[in-house]
């Protein structure tokens, strides 16, 4: 374990101290994830409240088979689940996520190979659209993309459900890909003004490593009326919880790209919800961009500059 490893840096990068953990602790957020699934990790102990399973697992029968309790046969999702909401337990709290412990709703829509469909992403907005009553969920992250050859109709609808989401109240948040530097490579998902687009830069670490995310992160087009991404957070080598806790390194694996940027961003926006749930996306959107550190790069590469959480937090508390 070095000393860029994972969550432990990243906290150090943006001043997320221990009593950033205290803040609004007693106070709920529900958060949804539409994802590869996620496993009973250790560090997740208590916070997967729903789970439901869109893609399901192909038998030997050759049929799809769905299940009901929780499982991730590709990673990713744990993965995600861990930077959002781990609390770090099987290392001593030093890969413990964004908010320990806060509440999860996971939706499976990727399969054992990290493929997935438009059509069961559509069911798994639709489903969290449902637990908004139940549940609360006030925030969605998607740390996954839409090919660009998917079929207009199924585009049309994805961005129809965008819009509903955004409608009800839940704010979606995106990553922004991996397919850049080129501009006009941000991922069809993060197009949207009803949405928050992520791209990844981890400042002063990894500068001239080639697996450095920000090589390979999406972007924006420079004569875009809307600026995006919104922001950029770190997401290079990020450590979190593996699905194969069990049996591989200690419980943690490291992986890169927007994925693992988004729910960092994700994460921060539920602390602010935590200090006051009466914020509308609309508001939410303004503090995240309003606080963002310039980086003085490219709009269409850092958009409103790095995630900022301690700012957040500070104007909503001196509001």
């Amino acid at each position: 374990m070095g000393e860029y490893d994972g969550m432990e840096r990243v906290r150090r990068q943006l001043g997320l101290t221990k009593e950033y953990d205290l803040v609004g602790k007693k106070n709920g957020v529900v958060i949804a994830v539409l994802d590869s699934g996620v496993v009973m990790h250790p560090d997740l102990k208590n916070t997967i409240v729903a789970f439901h399973d869109f893609s399901g697992r192909t038998g030997k029968d050759g049929k799809r088979h769905y299940f009901s309790e929780a499982y991730d046969d590709y990673g990713h999702g744990t993965h995600v689940c861990g930077i959002l909401a781990g609390n770090g337990s099987m290392s001593g709290g030093r890969y413990r996520g964004i908010i320990p412990g806060a509440r999860l709703v996971v939706g499976k829509i990727l399969d054992a190979r990290g493929d997935g469909a438009a059509e069961d992403m559509i069911r798994g907005m639709s489903w969290i659209l449902e637990l908004k009553r139940s549940h609360n969920v006030r925030l969605l992250n998607l740390s996954i993309g839409v090919s660009n050859s998917t079929k207009k109709e199924k585009r049309e609808k994805l961005r129809e459900m965008l819009q509903k989401l955004s409608g009800a109240g839940i704010l979606v948040i995106c990553a922004a890909g991996n397919q850049g530097p080129a501009q006009g490579t941000l991922s069809f998902l993060g197009d949207g003004s009803q949405v928050v687009s992520v791209g990844c830069d981890d400042g002063e670490y990894f500068a001239g490593d080639p697996a450095r995310c920000e090589y390979h992160s999406g972007r924006g087009r420079r004569n875009a009326v809307i600026r995006k991404p919104d922001v950029v957070a770190p997401g290079t080598k990020i450590m979190s919880c593996s699905s194969l806790y069990g049996y591989h390194n200690g419980g943690y694996e490291r992986r890169s790209g927007t994925s693992m940027a988004t729910p960092i961003v994700t994460g921060c926006l539920g602390k602010v919800l935590q200090i006051d749930q009466n914020l509308s996306n609309r508001e939410l959107v303004r503090l995240l961009t309003s606080t963002a550190v310039d980086l003085h790069k490219p709009w269409n590469q850092q958009g409103y500059g790095m995630v900022c959480p301690h700012g957040m937090l500070k104007k909503v508390m001196e509001a």
